[in-house]
This record gives C-alpha cells, structure tokens and sequence, in this order.
C-alpha cells in the first residue's frame, strides 16, 4: 500500500479526504424526498462501498485479498455493525434535521470513543481529557435544547447514535489492531446492503429509487470510499492531534456547502447549533493541544 512519509505531503492529502466527506451532506440535500427513501439509499451507498474498497484491496494485494475476510474476527464484525449502523443513522439524521446538528454531533466521536475505551478497554481518560469531554457535553445540550421540535429531536438523536457507531468502530480497531481495517469498513457496507434489503423485501419496496436518486446514493458512497483510501495513505505519517484537528475539514466544509447560496441549498444553523458547534470546537481544540504531548500516529491500514 502507498504510504507517505513526509508530513507535508501527508497533511494536504488528508485534508482534501475531510473535503471529499464534507461533500456527502450537500449530495443528499440534492437528493429528491431523501427521507421518503432512506433504505434504497442505504442499499445503494453500502453496495457502492463494499464494492469499490473490494477493488481496491484486489488491486492492493491481488486474488488473495478474499482471505482478509477469514481474520476480520469478533472485533472486525462488532466494528463493522457499529459502523453500518452509523451510515444508517447518518441519513436519518441528515433528514430530520440540519445538515450542521448532523455533522456536529459527529464531531463529538473522540469523546464518545474516549469513554467507550475507558468502559471496555480499560484506558485510562486524564483529568484533561475529562474536562474536554465536560466542555463538549455542554455544546451538544445547548444544541439539544435548540431541537424541540419532534422531528429535529429525533434527528438530533440519530446524530448522536450514528456518532456512537463511528466510536464503536474506532474502539475495536484499538481493540485488535491486527484487525484488517479495510476489511472492516467493507463488511459495514455489506452490513448496510443487507440489512436494507432485508427491510425493503419486507416492506415490499422497490429496491432501486430514480436514476437521478440512485447515482446520488452511489456517487455518495464513492466519495466516502475514495476518501477513505486517502486519509489510509496520509494518516501514517501525522499525529493523532492533527488528525483530530484535520478531520474538522469534513464539519466545517459539510456546514459550508449546505449553506452557500452558490450550491441552493441556503442552510442556515440557528443559534443554539452556533453557539453548541462552538463549544464543540473548543473541546476539540483542547483535546488536540492535550494529544500533542503525546505523539501517537494513526494508520487505518
């Protein structure tokens, strides 16, 4: 697999893998009636991942690259489904409230990561890192008490539990590094296209939206995909602490693109998610100047 060594080569390739992300929230905006089809988009976006990371690792690692799947273990599996159940909860958040209540609360992930590590993995959480979790706790209630309403509450939890996944996933890599991660990520895919077919099958739906809906799903799942395979190739050679403030290109640009006129989508956050997103990213940025004295680095392969 490439690998960069250089930091200031690896530092723009991820910031443009945070850019790709950051695009999936306008791409479903662009969606018609997203919410009224929320399960084919979840079977097409699952199919296009475990399709194009199955690729990828065939041209990585050739004929052979099957047999990852006979490693994937106990912790491949659980980070997997957290990880499916992530993307499913990612577009039901997505259409029941902001684009910026969705990618905020995904944000909050190196503290819902911190604390389910400290819970199963028995790692130790300092009194600073406590004290980024407690600031981060008060954003994500400000922004709470901002979504009364019946629908943006139920996609402000959504939010939350789609940010959950994402830690469960992060805290069995941590759990069995020899985990193949790749592996992992497809199996989330076929996680997604299973399940989303087994519902369609039941509800008697039609398997695939418009044309237009259907290459959205896929092109969705494609940036995700192509993403993920840059930030492997960057990651390496960047420490935890900017991986942590790096991958704040994803909010920020999400936010950005659903809100500037240019794109149509006119997205404004109200003030509770404003004021919410900013103690969110003060804890982040606290949490990264704490990550500093340690110089762990990150590899997802």
């Amino acid at each position: 697999m490439l690998e960069l060594k250089n930091p200031k080569v690896a530092v723009p390739v991820v910031l443009f893998a945070g850019i790709l992300w950051s695009f999936g929230p306008l791409v479903v905006r662009y969606m018609d009636s997203p919410h009224q089809v929320p399960w084919q988009y979840i079977f097409g976006r699952g199919l296009t991942i475990f399709i194009i990371l199955n690729l990828y690792l065939y041209f990585e690692e050739g004929i052979k690259f099957w047999k990852n799947y006979l490693r994937i273990g106990k912790s491949g599996i659980i980070g997997g489904t957290g990880l499916g159940i992530a993307m499913i909860s990612f577009i039901y958040s997505i259409t029941n409230t902001t684009a910026a209540i969705t990618l905020l609360c995904l944000a909050a992930m190196p503290f819902f990561t911190a604390l389910l590590a400290f819970i199963f993995l028995k790692e130790q959480i300092s009194l600073n890192v406590w004290i980024s979790i407690i600031i981060a706790t008060i954003g994500i209630i400000i922004m709470a008490f901002g979504n009364s309403g019946t629908n943006s509450l139920v996609g402000f939890i959504f939010g939350i539990t789609s940010s959950v996944g994402f830690s469960i996933f992060s805290v069995t890599l941590r759990w069995r590094r020899e985990t193949p991660k790749f592996t992992t990520v497809a199996f989330a895919g076929l996680f997604c296209f299973i399940c989303a077919g087994t519902i369609i099958l039941i509800k008697g739906q039609v398997f695939l939206s418009s044309s237009y809906n259907s290459t959205l799903f896929s092109l969705h799942g494609t940036l995700v995909c192509l993403g993920l395979i840059l930030y492997s190739i960057g990651s390496k050679a960047i420490p935890a602490a900017e991986l942590t403030l790096l991958s704040l290109t994803e909010v920020i640009g999400g936010i950005f693109w659903v809100w500037l006129p240019l794109f149509g989508i006119n997205e404004i956050p109200d003030a509770n998610t404003i004021i919410g997103g900013f103690f969110l990213f003060i804890s982040l940025f606290y949490y990264s100047l704490i990550m500093r004295w340690n110089k762990r680095y990150i590899g997802l392969n």
